[in-house]
């Protein structure tokens, strides 16, 4: 039987290339890539349930470092965010070609669509990821295929062509209408992918690499940045502040050695985390910050207990009043 191994993002695109696949009866494997900048694992129910509708196996495969690395220094740059998506597609490619070796494929396919990202999936892009993976004519891409040169599983007859789809451009009107077609009703949106395309959250990660350097962020930073409220509190210094119970649960966990955790004391507040190099000024002014999140009277001044990383010392106590709403604004990252 023919196999291919196809990525797997649980969109929509990503879902119909598996089942045009699967009408041919080829042998699929879905392949899901976690990424410190997706939360694809916490959707790994509906991903197991979807590939199991289509009659394919589920492998998931985890890009730590190497992904991180490749988001500092992206050969091909950025999209309209910190988006390096011609690096990140090759990258999981190479993996996805270690993978079809492995289990003795015969191609990969992607879901990509021609013409629907303006940084990724144009010809001279795919060409490009192509050859810079290894892959050239084994990547299948089965909705935009008759719009591209045939690739060898289509030469060689282990891909019906005429079977394969034509569609180009940004409009979702064609794939809207195959998912009713198909009966297929869950999928992510493209939204909730990933989160280097967000602008809010790419500006906190170039604010991180500014504060901190590229080359000295680690997986921990990332993870950090992702949770609760962020502000400048001196050039080399950060704040988190947290939302909720949620949150101040996660920044917890978060802590590392040379972090200070702050709490108030005697009335409900968030839980925050001072990170990087920071004077008696910048906790002053991150207990400013705090207070005005806690429930302290807003005319009146909130204690806050200032703790080692793993909360084994008290490092200061500071009594500040709750800071005004036109500097929280301006420090708010």
């Amino acid at each position: 039987m023919v196999k291919a191994i196809s990525l797997y993002s649980g969109g929509l695109d990503s879902t119909l290339a598996i089942k045009v696949l699967r009408m041919q009866n080829i042998d699929v494997i879905a392949l899901s890539f976690a990424t410190p900048f997706n939360n694809i694992e916490e959707k790994r129910s509906m991903l197991e349930r979807v590939a199991e509708e289509l009659g394919c196996e589920l492998m998931f495969v985890k890009l730590g470092r190497e992904y991180l690395d490749l988001v500092r220094y992206p050969k091909y740059g950025y999209g309209k965010a910190l988006n390096p998506c011609i690096d990140c597609k090759i990258l999981m490619l190479k993996r996805a070609k270690e993978i079809m070796i492995e289990r003795g494929a015969d191609f990969i396919a992607t879901g990509e669509v021609l013409g629907q990202r303006p940084m990724s999936q144009n010809r001279k892009a795919l060409r490009i990821i192509e050859e810079e993976s290894g892959l050239k004519g084994l990547i299948l891409r089965p909705l935009s295929a008759k719009f591209l040169p045939p690739t060898i599983p289509e030469k060689e007859g282990k891909v019906n062509r005429s079977a394969l789809l034509s569609i180009k451009g940004r409009s979702r009107k064609v794939q809207l209408e195959l998912a009713r077609k198909y009966g297929i009703k869950e999928y992510f949106t493209p939204a909730s992918g990933c989160l280097l395309t967000d602008k809010r959250f790419s500006d906190r990660l170039l604010d991180l690499f500014l504060f901190k350097g590229k080359k000295k962020i680690g997986i921990n930073d990332v993870e950090l940045i992702k949770v609760g409220r962020m502000f400048r509190i001196g050039d080399k210094a950060r704040l988190i502040v947290g939302r909720n119970e949620e949150e101040n649960r996660q920044l917890k966990t978060l802590c590392k050695k040379g972090d200070f955790v702050l709490i108030v004391e005697n009335v409900p507040g968030p839980l925050s985390i001072v990170r990087g190099i920071v004077n008696f000024n910048g906790l002053k002014l991150a207990a400013s910050i705090i207070a005005r999140y806690s429930d302290v009277n807003s005319k009146a001044q909130a204690k806050i207990i200032v703790y080692n990383y793993d909360f084994s010392n008290v490092i200061t106590e500071i009594t500040a009043p709750p800071i005004g709403n036109d500097l929280i604004e301006r420090l708010r990252v």
